[in-house]
This record gives structure tokens, sequence and C-alpha cells, in this order.
């Protein structure tokens, strides 16, 4: 098979990944809230509100194609490699229900591409990581300060939840701004799937963008269900006010970094809102607080994950070097080996104690 036919499958089963994340993303409040009851109808809605978005993605795409790494040294085998990297983290993550930022993988796959030539952009990938930083936090805080007016609101209008014609436009409230959460998704995330492609010339913009949010609308209708589950239903119940501030502020902060060419992590904004709505609300519960760790170290761990496969796939593919893969490889059996080991030990002395025979 032509390695340029393998670059688009590998690329748009990448896009529909993507659309799987981005539906947890964006119609998980309205779902989560039960102004989408039908997973189905959900997952359609993310799909065609992607779409639109990708077409006006063009921004992104080109940080993504030349930001990261010189774009003299994305060729159609490298452009594989950076893909391949980025679609094993992110399709294991939709597997097992968990939703994963789509931008934190790629980045990651461009980065370990980036230390194998080592060449790297490192000012505008320092810009990238402190907006993965800065911008869930301030997700976090707008939510919050939203869901406390919410909490003191509701209460007194009673009428929002009483009334038929209140609650139906609060209804179409929160898959409105769902639905720009999901444009949001679709101009961001594009990129993350074509953006290789743009930048190892094997496809040009306008197409990128039209195929790209197709597979991404098609990825949301096909693998999307898990994770909607997740992020609809198990971190925080949403009233329809609130669903509809946690859309809101996730899509308005995405859209922002995307006019500026920033992939952003729209799956942590989003979820962070989530929490913010539900500290705001209730404080911290013990199911929102082992979601939520479970979420953090999937987080941590993708962009090293994705670093580690596309540095590895360069040094058999295109270094050739089979000896320094040998010693990494080598010092990750031991690194695990000794955690394990330590973890053991630990477990072992925890049971003695318990058992009274310890000091």
């Amino acid at each position: 098979m032509d390695v340029t036919i393998g670059a688009y499958i590998i690329a748009f089963f990448f896009a529909m990944n993507i659309g799987a994340s981005g539906t947890a993303a964006a119609m998980g409040p309205a779902y989560g809230s039960g102004a989408i009851k039908r997973r189905f109808v959900a997952m359609l809605l993310v799909g065609g509100g992607a779409f639109v978005g990708a077409l006006f993605g063009s921004e992104v795409v080109k940080t993504i194609g030349a930001g990261v790494i010189p774009e003299s040294f994305i060729t159609t085998e490298v452009a594989i490699i950076i893909l391949l990297g980025a679609t094993f983290t992110l399709f294991f993550a939709n597997w097992i229900g968990i939703p994963l930022s789509t931008s934190e993988v790629v980045v990651g796959s461009l980065v370990g591409v980036g230390l194998a030539f080592q060449s790297l952009h490192v000012s505008n990938l320092f810009t990238i990581f402190l907006c993965w930083l800065i911008v869930p936090v301030v997700a976090f805080g707008i939510a919050y300060m939203l869901g406390r007016g919410i909490k003191n609101i509701e209460p007194k209008w009673t009428f929002l939840h009483t009334n038929s014609t209140w609650k139906k436009v609060l209804t179409a409230l929160v898959i409105m701004t769902g639905l720009v959460e999901s444009f949001a998704a679709g101009m961001n995330n594009v990129s993350n799937a074509v953006g290789p492609l743009v930048g190892a010339s094997l496809i040009s913009m306008e197409q990128a963008l039209l195929f790209g949010g197709l597979f991404l609308g098609l990825g949301s209708m096909v693998f999307g269900s898990k994770v909607l589950e997740t992020n609809g239903k198990k971190i925080t119940r949403l009233s329809l006010l609130q669903g509809s501030a946690v859309s809101f502020t996730g899509g308005s902060l995405v859209i922002v970094a995307s006019v500026f060419g920033i992939p952003v992590p729209l799956t942590q904004v989003t979820t962070s809102a989530i929490i913010g709505i539900g500290a705001s609300n209730h404080g911290f519960q013990l199911r929102e607080q082992m979601v939520l760790k479970q979420i953090i170290h999937v987080w941590v761990l993708s962009p090293v994950v994705s670093v580690v496969v596309s540095y590895s796939l360069m040094l058999i593919f295109i270094h050739k070097d089979v000896y320094t893969l040998f010693i990494m490889i080598t010092v990750s059996i031991a690194t695990l080996g000794s955690v394990r080991f330590l973890q053991l030990i630990k477990k072992e002395r925890q049971s003695t104690h318990d058992g009274g025979s310890g000091i």
C-alpha cells in the first residue's frame, strides 16, 4: 500500500477518534442535564456542530503543521509516525471511556519527533504548555462563579422549573450552548488529525478541513457513547442552567484560543468547568474525586506516552537506531519493575501491621 494512502487512512481514523472524545466534551452537559435524553441524538448534534467548526480551523492547523517542529522535517513517513503515536494513545483512552485531550497526544507525538530530530520550536511549545495550564483553571473559576450565581437564582426563580415555557427555553439554551462548544471542538481539534498531512504537503488546507470535519462528525456517532456517559453523568449531575454555563464557558474559551491558533485541551476545559459547577453546588463529592483522579492520571500520562511512542517509531523507521531503542525499553522495564516491587513491599508491611505482627 502506498505510504500516502496509509497517511490518509491513519489521519481520518484519528479524526473519528477525536470526534468520539469531542462528543463528551461538547454534549456531555446537555446529556447530563437531561436536555437531550438519547445518546444518539447528542452524538448526532455534536457531529454536525464539529463539522461546521472544522471548516474554520485553519489557524490551529498551521500551528500543528509547522508550529511545533520545522515543517521541512515533516515528510510523509514522519506524518504517519506523528499520527500513529497520537492515534494509539487516543484509541486506548476512548476504549476505556476516559475523556482525553487530543491536543495533548498530538503535541506529545510532535515533541517525540522533534526530539528525534533534535529540533523544536521551544517558544511556541512553551506558549502551548502555558495555555494547557491556564485555560482549564480559568474554566474552573468562571464555572464556579456562574455556579454560585445559579445556586442563588434557582431557588428564587421557581418558574424556571415549574413553567413549561421556561423549561423549553432552558432546554433550547443548553442545547444551543452545546452546539457552540461542538463548533469549538471542530475548530480546534480537526487540526490534530489533518495538521501533519498539511505540514507534509499531502493535502490542501481546504480539503483537510472538509474531510477532517466529515470524519470528525462520523466518529462522534460511532465511538462516542462511553465518553459521553463519563462526562455527562459520572462526574456530576447538572441542571439545565448549569449545563448551559459549562458549555458556554468551555466553548467560548476554546474558540478564543482557536482564533490565535493555539491547540488547547477541550476536554480538560469542559471537565474543569463541570467540576467547577459541582464544587459551587455541593463541594467535592467522593464520586467526583474518584473520577477526577482517574482522568488526571490519564491527562498526565497521555502526552508522555505519545512522546515515547513517536520517538520510538522514529528510532526504528527513520534513524534505524535499534540500540537506543533497546536501552529505552530496558530502562522502562527496570523502572516499572522497581515501582511494582516497592508497591509490593509497602503492601506487605501494611498487611503485617494490620495483622498485629508489626512493631
